[in-house]
């Protein structure tokens, strides 16, 4: 097992209404894949990231919290407690601009699709965003060079 030996950023956690149906959504329309599920006394949850990304984990935690804890959060039971929007997002980059047209395809289909696919600025590349079930964006992209720009700088 890795020791952990320096500060690292490792998740992002998102409450959510219904976890099946975010796990649902999250492993449907995004590459993230279920990784392991917990319950305990606050509720329950799941942990979800791209398939065998050992190197430098990050993970996005989903958290469904028991009515009475989930107001020590401010989280009204049965509301959704939208954390990303408008601009606020996920980003997942792609490797090809065909798959950020499908990701779009896949999210009109469910009626998810929240930004159209459209080019930007260089930095920014080809985009379109979806709302996952509590309203959170999650923005893919192809061209970004979020990935690349980090690991030639790095790598």
């Amino acid at each position: 097992m890795a020791e952990l030996t320096e500060p690292r950023w490792t998740h992002v956690a998102l409450p959510v209404t219904d976890l099946e149906r975010s796990i649902e959504f999250y492993t449907t329309v995004t590459p993230l894949v279920l990784v392991t599920r917990n319950v305990d006394d606050n509720g329950q949850g799941a942990w979800l990231s791209n398939k065998n990304q050992v190197d430098s984990p990050f993970v996005l935690v989903l958290a469904e919290f028991k009515p009475e804890i989930g107001k020590n959060f401010g989280i009204e039971p049965g509301r959704k407690a939208t954390t990303l929007a408008p601009f606020a997002h996920l980003g997942i980059e792609l490797p090809n601009r065909e798959d950020v047209d499908a990701v779009a395809e896949k999210a009109r289909a469910v009626g998810a699709l929240e930004w159209e696919p459209r080019d930007m600025a260089a930095h920014i590349g080809y985009i379109c965003a979806v709302k996952d079930p509590d309203g959170n964006t999650v923005e893919f992209s192809h061209n970004q060079k979020v990935f690349s720009t980090i690991t030639e700088l790095w790598g």
